[in-house]
């Protein structure tokens, strides 16, 4: 680890004062440009080694959870926050929560829950109709999230808590101010909270209580519904009639705290990172006409006068759209870093690394290599169809992770990115996208990375005073 580059640290404060947390990710990759794939840099007593060659980003990655793992000061934080579910667990703990989570999340639920999921897209066709024909702005995060949240309590909890329609964003509200305080946590030079707090971390425990509130809540909702109904014990509907069932069944090692944490870990989950990815390709497509008119076409194609994708055998027809889903996570990936700490030590790239070490991955600097992507600044979904000379494309451009430890809801994530832009692209043509100050979206990273305040305008599909996007 000496022996390799990295900026000029001053003494105790390392590199501190040159990073911002919620721009960390471009920090990082501007020292990846000037230091190469393997360079190493300090906040106070934390050194992080920074890799971004593919090939040894994977072999950490595959190498969990014995080799690596989440970090301790992940770990701690989120389990003070109460996320301490699969996400943020290591060992035994991650162990014995992986299958039951993986079984809820796997392709054969989400078809099953398609319906429910053609009911969540129609409310957000219905709410973006209206705005169209009022001539007003959509808030295109905020209402990705009311989306995203939705979905995810109909398909982990059961629950339709239709925030679309209500206007009533509670959960949402809570988790836009928890997930960038989690973030800055995992950052922060000096753990001050542990010792005493100001009032933005009073503020912040307001909001994870009331968090736990409406969780608690959910997880009563699904024991009396296994109580009402005791055959759902044996075959659970959603996520979290199967963690009840097994926290209440005879000699199980599954913990209150596990139920609790994995529905937090879920709405964390299902929330920021779908969200942002189609906030993203919703602003791409509308810089690129030339990637949206295909992708316009197959939707209208495919969807035949329907609003939105009206069985599950529809979305995989979407492969254009399927395309610009990729492609928008190989330029825009919404976990840009991914921090792992050793296990034991090691040898990766020819670094020696102590047990202990912290080990930071960056996920987008080589899928932006010319060697792996000919014009890899371009927005090219083409590149992602069956038929291109891509093969080892999805080695290179890792959003969803790799090895054991690969994201889990990415069958819903992709579900819901193409169910929404059929639904856009079928029924609207987009007016305008604009940001603050009319420049190119300002990345912004609070655990996941989003653009900063993308506004929509709509027009109904066929309205004469419309153009194409």
């Amino acid at each position: 680890m000496r022996d390799l580059p990295g900026p000029t640290g001053l003494p105790l404060l390392g590199s501190a004062l040159q990073i911002r947390s919620d721009q960390i990710h471009l920090q990082a990759e501007q020292w990846a440009r000037q230091f190469g794939e393997a360079y190493r840099f300090r906040i106070m007593s934390r050194e992080f080694v920074v890799l971004s060659n593919p090939e040894i980003v994977a072999t950490i990655l595959r190498d969990r959870p014995n080799g690596f793992q989440r970090t301790g000061r992940l770990n701690e934080t989120a389990r003070a926050f109460g996320f301490d579910g699969l996400f943020s667990s290591n060992g035994e703990a991650w162990k014995r929560q992986r299958t039951m989570v993986l079984s809820g999340l796997d392709p054969t639920h989400i078809k099953a829950f398609f319906p429910t999921l053609g009911k969540v897209t129609q409310r957000l066709a219905r709410r973006w109709r209206q705005a169209a024909l009022a001539g007003k702005p959509i808030d295109l995060q905020s209402d990705l999230m009311r989306y995203t949240v939705d979905v995810t309590a109909g398909l982990a909890f059961g629950t339709d808590i239709n925030t679309i329609e209500s206007g009533e964003g509670v959960i949402q509200t809570h988790l836009d101010k928890i997930l960038p305080a989690l973030f800055k946590r995992l950052l922060a030079p000096v753990q001050y909270w542990r010792y005493f707090k100001l009032p933005a971390d009073r503020a912040l425990d307001r909001h994870i209580d009331a968090l736990r509130i409406a969780v608690d809540g959910f997880i009563a909702q699904a024991r009396r519904r296994l109580q009402d109904h005791p055959e759902l014990r044996e075959h659970p509907t959603n996520l979290i009639e199967a963690m009840v069932a097994a926290r209440d069944s005879q000699g199980s090692t599954v913990t209150d705290r596990d139920v609790s944490g994995n529905v937090l870990t879920m709405l964390l989950a299902g929330e920021d990172t779908t969200a942002n990815t189609l906030a993203w390709m919703i602003w791409l497509l509308f810089k690129h006409p030339e990637a949206a008119r295909p992708a316009t076409d197959e939707a209208r194609a495919v969807l035949d006068g329907k609003g939105h994708p009206s069985t599950h055998e529809q979305l995989g027809r979407l492969d254009f759209i399927e395309g610009c889903a990729h492609e928008t996570m190989r330029l825009k990936p919404v976990a840009p870093i991914n921090v792992q700490e050793a296990v034991r030590d090691t040898v990766v790239g020819g670094i020696a690394l102590p047990a202990g070490s912290l080990v930071m991955c960056l996920m987008r600097p080589a899928a932006l290599d010319e060697h792996h992507f000919p014009s890899a600044q371009l927005f090219r979904p083409q590149r992602w169809l069956a038929g291109q000379s891509f093969t080892s494309a999805k080695r290179v451009a890792m959003p969803f992770g790799a090895g054991p430890r690969i994201c889990p809801g990415r069958y819903l994530a992709l579900a819901e990115i193409k169910m929404v832009a059929a639904m856009l692209l079928g029924s609207f043509d987009i007016e305008a996208i604009t940001t603050p100050g009319g420049t190119e979206p300002q990345e912004r990273l609070a655990l996941t990375m989003s653009p900063v305040g993308l506004l929509m305008r709509l027009r109904p599909a066929g309205d004469e005073a419309s153009a194409p996007i």
